[in-house]
């Protein structure tokens, strides 16, 4: 399960004032992951979950929007597609953002069932686009429905879960459209606010928090009522930090909808949405399985691009080596088998590169790792990057600006 936009202090187990009982629960009885990364912006965090690689190895550096044709490259495996292969029932229920029109919509990619949208963004009740164009679907077929997005999204991760077969499981991919703008939320999700946020927009921004928190319950609920809690992984994370606000573009939903002047909340990390400093890629992480994973927190760097050998290797898959996957398998550490081994993680923007190499960290400003400059962080006692390193430790700073160089020359886009 994947919200858009929830920032790092947006729920309650990190000390939000937000209310989001379902995620605490799972927090409280599974592993936390507390240095779980995601892409600072959407589309990128799907593609890596998805290619098990950084997306910029496909060109993808920011949010697929408008009426692009940017899409994931079609002559390669998923990780939908290879857990199809392997037997798995693969469906998606909500946000795609890697190909804007149905000839390129989830289906092409491996899943066997796909409904919600297309693109980054929706008017939560007419299902509209910003610029007004159609995409919401069912197996890329434009359809119409009533209905909030997030009740809509679950109501269709609540199906596939009730109507799975015992002989075949399933993977299910759940892609909620909140807290993301526009912020549109009934009355019963903004009356418990009223008197706590006196802030309109952040109110709402609460209350769209809620109500995804609501709908996750009932997501899990259906796993347990079906049976099937003692055999199913449980995911939960956000696409990346949140956004700080929204100012409206002229046009954009017909002018129906904010500005809002307060959204998520990253504190206590360094900035926001769309961003390579922490606030921007650090998110929110649960994985619940209580058959088989203790409660507990892990501490260790974890990406979205490890979502996929650590699913294919709960599936008992082969990921072929032509698929070149990055990401690396979680379950150990999620088990507290062993500790994970030192991980190079990377980000590219196309305005920022940065890169972790154990605890320490590179921010740089530009998109070359030849022309721009270079902040240095010590994670461990500088998790909130306040201390740039870079002048007092020159030779650290030039060894991880050759990292960032090594990892840039493997990106789809030139110098």
């Amino acid at each position: 399960m994947i919200a858009d936009d929830a920032g790092w202090n947006d729920v309650g187990y990190h000390g939000s004032a937000i209310a989001t009982p379902n995620l605490d629960r799972l927090a409280g009885r599974g592993v936390r992951t507390e240095q779980f990364y995601a892409c600072p912006t959407c589309s990128p965090t799907r593609a890596s979950i998805l290619m098990g690689r950084p997306p910029s190895r496909y060109g993808i550096l920011a949010p697929i929007a408008g009426r692009s044709s940017l899409t994931l490259p079609t002559d390669r495996l998923t990780l939908a597609s290879l857990l199809a292969a392997g037997g798995y029932f693969t469906a998606l229920a909500g946000k795609w953002h890697l190909g804007l029109r149905p000839e390129v919509g989830p289906r092409r990619y491996g899943f066997q069932s796909s409904y919600g949208y297309l693109h980054g963004q929706l008017d939560q009740f007419t299902h509209l686009y910003k610029n007004g164009d159609r995409t919401w679907h069912r197996n890329e077929e434009f359809i119409e429905e009533k209905g909030h997005a997030t009740d809509l999204i679950a109501d269709e991760a609540v199906r596939i879960i009730r109507e799975s077969s015992p002989e075949k499981p399933f993977f299910l991919y759940t892609a909620f459209s909140v807290p993301h703008y526009p912020l549109q939320e009934n009355e019963e999700w903004v009356e418990p606010y009223l008197s706590s946020i006196p802030n309109l927009s952040r109110r709402l921004y609460a209350a769209s928090m809620t109500h995804l928190d609501s709908a996750v319950g009932r997501i899990v609920e259906a796993v347990e009522q079906k049976g099937i809690s003692g055999n199913t992984l449980v995911c939960f994370i956000s696409d990346n930090g949140a956004q700080e606000n929204w100012t409206v573009t002229e046009n954009e939903y017909e002018n129906r909808h904010g500005p809002n002047d307060v959204l998520g909340d990253n504190r206590p990390l360094r900035d926001w949405k769309g961003s390579v400093y922490e606030g921007g890629i650090r998110v929110p992480a649960v994985f619940y399985w209580p058959d088989r994973l203790a409660a507990g927190r892990m501490d260790s760097p974890a990406h979205v691009m490890d979502l996929l050998p650590t699913f294919a290797h709960l599936a008992d898959v082969e990921v072929p080596g032509a698929m070149e996957v990055e990401g690396t398998d979680l379950w150990p550490e999620l088990t507290g088998q062993s500790a994970s081994a030192e991980k190079t993680l990377y980000w590219n923007t196309g305005s920022q590169l940065a890169a972790r190499r154990g605890n320490w960290k590179i921010v740089h400003q530009g998109g070359s790792a030849a022309v721009g400059d270079s902040e240095l962080f010590d994670l461990a006692r500088d998790p909130l990057e306040k201390h740039d390193l870079s002048n007092e430790k020159p030779t650290l700073t030039a060894q991880m600006r050759e990292i960032l160089a090594r990892q840039r020359a493997l990106d789809r886009i030139a110098e």
